[in-house]
Formats: structure tokens, sequence, C-alpha cells
């Protein structure tokens, strides 16, 4: 069965409405809008990292666990680029209407993300409201791992040659046993990763998950590629409102798609909405 896009609109504020809890689930796309680089193919990542480019380098091959044993300090240009620009960046308006839709539920609103870059609690939304199914890389590990010590990167200062993508800082590195540190994100190829952090977070979420009668699902930038976050959504249906420019094709069985940017399709839904969040 074919929706209208003004049908779809329409029966995502019947949803929203209704729901006595919010869960948000989130890809890259929903960085987008903040500014942040889209990596989805190499076309999109090369032209944020144009001297990987130049070599050839793609996503996969410096979002490695390996490129952090056999060259730190290109492996640390790459994510101290990254960490810099996600502690620079502001949070667009649609994680502000979220948090508001959340707060007008019984039960509040609950993220899964994939993202790694802390947008939501630097956008409000609690600590303990967020699980973060690939890790942060605002927190670090050993890359060894001599432990399964995190601690947080907060006082971490690093200096980037961004033409070049090397780190010019001293490397970080493990105060237990003074190997190079990493972000305690999942990368590919990852044995290492110590997903401490990330298993107590998905308890309480699976905790908030048992209290609800009425959830709505709100997906936004979740691509095809790593499909996590699209399964994710999908398995906590049949009310899943599927944000996506390009992939917003969703079954009828678990919910509706909608075409456009996230912030976009926010603004969108909350003017019909009509809760205050201007």
């Amino acid at each position: 069965m074919n929706v209208t896009d003004d049908e779809a609109l329409a029966r995502a504020v019947q949803w929203l409405r209704e729901a006595d809890g919010l869960l948000v689930t989130a890809g890259a796309g929903m960085g987008v809008d903040s500014g942040l680089p889209d990596f989805r193919g190499a076309a999109g990542f090369w032209r944020a990292y144009p001297a990987l480019h130049a070599e050839g380098v793609r996503f996969e091959d410096i979002a490695n666990l390996a490129a952090f044993h056999h060259d730190p300090v290109r492996a640390w240009g790459f994510y101290g680029h990254r960490l810099n620009l996600y502690r620079q960046t502001v949070p667009h308006r649609g994680f502000d209407i979220l948090r508001h839709w959340g707060e007008r539920m019984e039960h509040g609103a609950f993220v899964f993300t994939s993202n790694v870059d802390g947008q939501f609690q630097k956008a409000g939304f609690a600590e303990d409201r967020i699980a973060e199914c690939h890790g942060s890389i605002h927190w670090l590990q050993c890359a060894d791992p001599c432990s399964a010590e995190l601690w947080p990167a907060d006082g971490l200062t690093l200096a980037v040659d961004e033409a070049r993508c090397r780190l010019l800082s001293p490397l970080p590195r493990c105060p237990r046993c003074g190997a190079v540190a990493r972000p305690a994100i999942l990368m590919f190829g990852d044995y290492d990763w110590i997903e401490t952090r990330t298993d107590r977070q998905m308890a309480q979420l699976r905790g908030w998950l048992t209290a609800l009668c009425t959830p709505v699902v709100v997906e936004l930038g979740a691509g095809r590629a790593i499909p996590t976050v699209r399964y994710f959504s999908e398995r906590h249906g049949p009310r899943v409102i599927r944000i996506n420019p390009r992939d917003h094709v969703i079954s009828p069985r678990h919910g509706i798609g909608i075409a456009g940017t996230a912030r976009d399709v926010l603004e969108r839904i909350d003017a019909r909405l009509a809760w205050g969040t201007s």
C-alpha cells in the first residue's frame, strides 16, 4: 500500500500523540544537518579527508584497530580530527524537537544510536537515557588492551595536521601500561573493543522498554550498509517513523517512511503537532 507524504506525516503525528514513550534510533545521517561529514561511500569519506584520498585509504582501512598498531600517528590524526570536530559541532534543532517530544510522554525518551559523536548528550539528553551501540569517541581504552578499564577523553587535547591527517601531539597513552590508547568504539575487524559501558547502557534501555505500552520509534538517518539501527527499530515496531533522504522505505507491518533530512522532517512533524517546541 502506497502512503502519500501527507498521510505519513498525519500518521506520525497521531502515533506521537498516543505514545507513552519515545524511542529515538539514529544513524550517521542524523548529524549531517549539524555539518558533520557523511562517510556513506568512498566519495563522501574522501571529501572529508583528502589526504587519505590521495593515498587511496578507505574508511574501513583507517577506522580499523590494525591502524593503531601499524601507524598510530595516522590513526590518531583521523580520530583526533573527529574528536575535535565533534566537540566543536552544535547539534541542530532536530535534537531539541525530539527532546521536547519525549518530555511530553509518560516514560520520556530513550536514544539508541550507532553514532559515536556524543551529540545527543551535547543536546541535553540524559546520559542514562542513551545507548551507544558502537561506543563513544569521548571514552578511551588501551589498544592492547591490558585491562577492561575505560577512561574519559575530557582532558585530552589533540593537535592535528589536517592536510596530512597526522597527529602532531604526543600519542595518547594507557595510564596502566603506557601502550597507545584508542577510542573505545567498535572498529572494523575489532576484537579488542571493551563494550562494558555499552552493555550497561543496553541493560538500561531494555529495562525502560519493559515499562512501555504504546511506544513510538523515530528512526533518523540510518543506512542499509550497516543496518544495526534499522533492525533495532523494526524489532520495536509496528509504530516506526523512518526518516531518511534516500532509504526511507519500510514494510507497512513495521511503520511508515518519510523522505527527507532529519531536521527538515522533524520540523515538519513538529509544526503539525503544535506542541510549542519552537
